[in-house]
């Protein structure tokens, strides 16, 4: 009798362990389509994030076509030595770190601005407007917009022939040192402001209406509203910004700077990730070399991420992990 009663018992138990794996799976089919949509954008990372680590091992080998990664032979931290004896390697890094501060002072926080301005706007048609004039460049390419700017500051361009014509004397714009970076990120702004505007503006359009009307009651003015209200209220959005951000400050914009500098000004130019296009494709190809120099920035870019996320969560209790 007890040995029937365990027995039920047992497979009672069974089918109790065995029902949460059949619910599991049931809840799965029942949002297949959840899943289906969500399977392109997990194939992406996989294929293009995860599988590509392979590949990090490169930095520690002396790399041959012939034998593959596999047979490389390994070279431990050689090709680390060579990386911090080269002086165009901390050039490359100054001119990244001195870019991305510069876009992160003067480029950053102008789409927050932008948002709460055309937020104040009121008629819905003019409002729409200006956002649509204002996304529009972000759809073009990087390629397009260096066209665009060599066509109005270069020698023969838009702004030196109004000058030429005003009797004052031609200057070469694109080949100034000390204007380039400026040109950067005022280029970036030109381009970029309107889309990224697009997040702040709905993270004001998610507060609470009522808000607005109780301090409009208590005789707020738009610029009360927008302290006590606004901006708090888009506070966690700004600072996961902010992280992301600073995140990715050893990416200083690949396809900008490409396509933008010149010989001339290499020497306030010239970031980590064209340096890496340069030693690659342009010189004797050291696949090694140029691995520790992608997985060095990687590793920075993780470093300042998980450092500036500690400091936002324990000033504002916001973070992304």
């Amino acid at each position: 009798m007890r040995a029937s009663s365990s027995r039920r018992a047992l497979s009672g138990g069974a089918v109790l362990n065995a029902q949460p794996k059949r619910s599991i799976w049931r809840q799965i089919w029942i949002k297949r389509w959840c899943y289906l949509i969500i399977l392109p954008g997990m194939a992406y990372f996989i294929l293009f994030k995860y599988v590509p680590m392979y590949g990090i091992q490169l930095a520690f080998k002396d790399f041959n076509i012939a034998k593959g990664i596999t047979a490389s032979p390994w070279v431990g931290w050689s090709n680390f030595e060579l990386l911090f004896r080269d002086r165009e390697f901390f050039l490359a890094l100054k001119n990244t770190l001195i870019i991305s501060y510069m876009q992160l002072l003067l480029f950053f926080p102008f789409p927050i601005v932008l948002s709460i301005l055309i937020n104040e706007v009121k008629p819905m048609r003019y409002k729409r407007s200006v956002q649509t004039i204002l996304t529009f460049p972000h759809f073009l390419s990087w390629v397009i917009v260096a066209g665009i700017m060599m066509n109005i500051l270069a020698n023969n361009g838009a702004v030196n022939n109004l000058l030429a014509t005003m009797g004052v004397e031609k200057y070469n714009f694109l080949t100034d040192k000390g204007l380039f970076r400026y040109i950067l990120v005022f280029t970036l702004s030109w381009k970029e402001a309107g889309w990224s505007c697009i997040l702040y503006i709905a993270a004001i359009t998610g507060i609470d209406p009522s808000l607005y009307e109780a301090a409009t009651i208590d005789g707020a003015n738009r610029w009360h509203k927008i302290l006590h209200i606004t901006w708090p209220g888009i506070l966690p959005v700004v600072l996961i910004t902010l992280i992301l951000r600073v995140g990715s400050m050893m990416d200083a914009g690949f396809d900008q700077v490409m396509n933008l500098y010149n010989n001339t000004v290499l020497d306030v130019a010239d970031i980590l990730d064209t340096y890496i296009y340069r030693i690659t494709f342009q010189r004797m190809p050291n696949y090694g070399f140029s691995t520790a120099v992608g997985l060095f920035k990687g590793l920075t870019n993780c470093i300042l991420l998980l450092s500036v996320n500690a400091v936002c969560k324990k000033i504002n209790g916001t973070s992304i992990i």
